[in-house]
C-alpha cells in the first residue's frame, strides 16, 4: 500500500523571534515542549512514523531532529510543500507515499493541511502541538488525537 496509514502533524516548538536571531531556532521553552512531545510520542504506540519530514527551517529542522532522536527515527528529509505559506494540496500529495510519517511544518500550513486531509475541521496548533490523523481503507483520514503543549507542561 502506497499511502500513509498514520500521521502525526506537528507545528515546530516555540522558536526565537527574528530581532532576536534571525534563522529562529527553538528557544529554550520551545525547546522544553518539544522533548515533552518526544517523550509522549515515543509512548504513543503504534505511531513508529517510518520518515520524519520539515520544511527545512531552522525551528522545524531542531523539532523534527529532537522528535526523530527520541523515536529513533533515523529518516529525516527535508521538504519544501512543508513551508509556511505551503500548498495544503501539494503537501497532502507529498504525504501521500510511503507508511507512517511525521511532518514538522508551520503555522498556517499546518492547520490549513489538517483542514485539506479532514475535510475542512479546523483544529487549533500552536507551538509544539501534535495531532494524530489516521488513514481509513476508503482513503479517508480521521482526527485520532491532538495534543497541545500545555498538556505536557509541567506545574
Amino acid at each position: 500500500m502506497g499511502a500513509a496509514r498514520r500521521l502525526c502533524l506537528v507545528q515546530h516548538g516555540e522558536a526565537l523571534s527574528e530581532a532576536e536571531h534571525p534563522e529562529r531556532p527553538l528557544s529554550a521553552a520551545g525547546r522544553a515542549d518539544v522533548e515533552a512531545l518526544a517523550d509522549v510520542l515515543a509512548l504513543a504506540a503504534p505511531l513508529r512514523p517510518e520518515r520524519v519530514l520539515h520544511s527545512g527551517k531552522r525551528r522545524a529542522r531542531e523539532t523534527a531532529e529532537l522528535i526523530a532522536a527520541r523515536l529513533g527515527v533515523g529518516a529525516l528529509e527535508e521538504a519544501g510543500a512543508l513551508a509556511p505559506r505551503g500548498d495544503p494540496a501539494e503537501a497532502a500529495r507529498l504525504l501521500e507515499a510511503g507508511g507512517d510519517l511525521l511532518a514538522v511544518t508551520h503555522m498556517p500550513l499546518v492547520a490549513s493541511l489538517a483542514a485539506h486531509l479532514l475535510g475542512g475541521a479546523e483544529l487549533a496548533f500552536r507551538p509544539g502541538t501534535a495531532a494524530c490523523l489516521e488513514r481509513d481503507e476508503a482513503g479517508r483520514w480521521r482526527l485520532v488525537w491532538l495534543l497541545p503543549p500545555e498538556v505536557l507542561r509541567r506545574r
